[in-house]
């Protein structure tokens, strides 16, 4: 007989597993975040007063496990099979010719599914609870990721009770993956930090999956979509149409962007849109995966040796070209890390001219062994970051040169360091110019204090003639001083001083993004302002004071303290206030959108996203990435999501461009 106390956690459980379902599945969420922290907290604090009463699936759990020494293999009950591929239309036509050539029928009924791009894992349920999660591996054999994966709080650590029974066991196949702005978001917290950005959400989602220590994968935004099963026990289930919903009813999250399809011409139409809206969602997809609904029908159609015959991925064309690499430079960035940078022959993708390609890290240029002169494969990664899929080494003469990181900076000629545990090269020299002009040039963006026509070529002039050292030395600036630059003539030296001139009046969150404290990104820059509204007050913040915050952990504490305290900083901000540096610190809470949530959706002609975004936040309100029960209006632009859908389902306010302007013009 449970006592008194059992009975107590295990209902505390119970509603915390709910708000998660709620949260993270459903994305409507019905207590606030200070609500939900009161319920984990208080489990938190039973548990450790009763820590006989600790279960493996408890929400207190997901951070757990200690550091592993490696993976051990988990071979999978039913393989984990591969796709077969089609690049157009006329292959996808074909596999559904030989689908109904093997089953002697006209016509088969499908389901359509988006394709993530992300990192194929399979969770095994028993009796209700998640008992070990692995990665696909070679399909049959994969990695034990268990400890990892119950640190996505989209992945339930107990299956949810409804009308559907909980199966006995249950293995279920899906997808890790990353949001696209999540991905931003981190690698600007990251480049704040001096550490080496992600090239894109895939690698993000691959790399954090094999972290050895739990607690690193915890602070990475992982999503799941669950989309396929292996073995199952205690339940029947006879298509993928009631896959989809039976598993979405135990509380696993689904894409809800899946269609059935009558026939392959509903197949083939999902896929011709999916491919054009998929630039509008809020992650990568790389295709459109096409399956047989029925499974009696599956188990007719049987599997070759890697894949089922009764499904095919179509895949969207990433568009990759060919060209050489003319030279390998080191570029040194604004906290002194070096990146190796590929010089290329000029080449078009998607519309642009790419003449950059970065490679990350000399461990990259080796693992791929790029070498100066090399005939490559370029691909825009995510179809933004330019970046070198491999060499050609077929194409070799002998006369290409491997690359090699120079033993010093090659901008200053200072000492670089690699410092144990990471990938980069750093030059130590605060004063290297390099790293005043990335400095400068980074104050100078769209983010900061957006100074338009200050690009790099003259930032360069400026720092090479020893007219500029520091940011705060631009609003010194005079005509005559401009006009003396190269391809610098009167009108456009009296257009850089205008935009010098009204960009004196700056947010505090904008101010702290541009002076390069380690660590603060645009998001921490955002949470900083909106806790302590002034600079002076950030200032004089305690340790304790920052770490109260949640989003403020022990090293972004450190960062802070440690630039304040920095003599040479001080006089920069004193500096920029001397020179009639106005700091708009507080204007967001007098706007008259103050505790709105709004969501955007689509493309709008007449401004940025990044704009709309600045223009909500600057009269108080706040913008999501997705629609819930919370939110006040929904901006719907050309070409939107689904998130236009989600919005009506729940009463939410949707507003044209026009009737968005006209609001925040009010």
């Amino acid at each position: 007989m449970r006592s008194q106390i059992d009975r107590e956690i295990e209902e505390l459980r119970e509603r915390i597993r709910h708000h998660n379902y709620i949260y993270h599945v459903l994305d409507r969420p019905e207590i606030s975040d200070a609500e939900y922290d009161s319920l984990f907290r208080q489990l938190q604090r039973l548990e450790s007063l009763h820590p006989q009463l600790v279960t493996t699936d408890s929400p207190t759990q997901r951070v757990g496990a200690s550091p592993a020494e490696g993976f051990r293999t988990i071979v999978h009950a039913i393989p984990m099979l591969s796709l077969d591929n089609a690049f157009t239309v006329g292959e996808i036509n074909a596999f559904d010719k030989r689908v109904c050539k093997l089953l002697d029928v006209d016509r088969v009924s499908y389901i359509a599914e988006p394709k993530l791009d992300g990192v194929s894992v399979e969770l095994v349920y028993e009796n209700g609870s998640l008992a070990r999660g692995s990665t696909r591996g070679d399909g049959t054999n994969g990695e034990d990721v268990t400890a990892n994966l119950r640190t996505i709080r989209s992945i339930p650590l107990r299956l949810r009770r409804s009308h559907v029974a909980i199966p006995s066991v249950l293995e279920v196949r899906g997808e890790v993956y990353v949001e696209r702005d999540d991905l931003l978001q981190l690698n600007e917290k990251r480049d704040a930090a001096g550490l080496p950005i992600f090239s894109n959400t895939r690698n993000l989602a691959a790399g954090s999956l094999r972290q050895l220590d739990p607690r690193t994968t915890s602070t990475r935004p992982l999503r799941m979509f669950c989309y396929d099963i292996g073995r199952v026990e205690g339940i029947s289930i006879s298509s993928q149409e009631q896959l989809l919903e039976v598993l979405s009813q135990l509380g696993l999250r689904v894409n809800p962007l899946y269609r059935l399809c009558s026939g392959i011409e509903e197949g083939i139409s999902f896929y011709n849109d999916f491919q054009v809206r998929r630039k509008s969602l809020s992650y990568e997809a790389d295709g459109v995966v096409i399956k047989v609904n029925e499974f009696a029908l599956r188990k007719i159609l049987g599997s070759v040796s890697h894949s089922p015959r009764w499904a095919i991925a179509g895949k969207f064309q990433a568009e990759q070209a060919i060209t050489k690499i003319r030279e390998i430079i080191v570029q040194v960035g604004r906290t002194g890390i070096l990146t190796p940078v590929a010089i290329l022959e000029p080449v078009r993708l998607y519309g642009v001219e790419i003449s950059r390609a970065t490679l990350h890290n000399e461990d990259e240029v080796e693992r791929k062994d790029v070498r100066a002169g090399d005939m490559v494969i370029i691909q825009r990664a995510g179809d933004v970051i330019p970046r070198v899929v491999k060499s050609l080494t077929e194409y070799r003469s002998g006369d290409e040169l491997p690359f090699r990181m120079p033993s010093v900076c090659p901008s200053c000629g200072s000492m670089i360091i690699r410092q144990q545990g990471t990938v980069a090269r750093r030059c130590v020299n605060i004063s290297c110019p390099a790293r005043i002009k990335q400095s400068i040039v980074h104050f100078a963006g769209k983010a900061g204090f957006d100074i338009a026509g200050l690009g790099i070529k003259v930032v360069n002039q400026l720092v090479e003639k020893g007219l500029t050292k520091r940011p705060s030395q631009l609003f010194c600036l005079d005509r005559e001083t401009l006009i003396s630059l190269e391809r610098m003539g009167p009108q456009s030296a009296d257009n850089l001083l205008a935009a010098i001139r009204d960009s004196r009046s700056i947010t505090l969150e904008r101010l702290l993004f541009a002076i390069g404290i380690p660590e603060i990104g645009q998001q921490t820059a955002r949470i900083l302002a909106g806790r302590f509204g002034t600079l002076s007050r950030l200032e004089s913040a305690s340790k304790e004071e920052l770490l109260a915050i949640p989003e403020i952990g022990p090293s972004i504490t450190t960062a802070i303290t440690d630039y304040f305290a920095n003599q040479e900083n001080r006089v920069v901000i004193e500096e920029l206030l001397a020179c009639g540096v106005e700091i708009k610190g507080e204007e967001a809470q007098l706007g008259h959108l103050v505790e709105k949530r709004f969501v955007f959706t689509g493309t709008l002609p007449s401004m940025t996203r990044d704009e709309a975004v600045e223009r909500v936040r600057n009269l108080g309100g706040k913008v999501s990435a997705s629609v819930s029960s919370q939110t006040d209006y929904v901006v719907m632009g050309v070409n939107p999501g689904s998130k236009g859908a989600r919005a009506r389902s729940l009463g939410v306010k949707i507003l044209s461009e026009e009737e968005f302007s006209a609001l925040i013009d009010q």
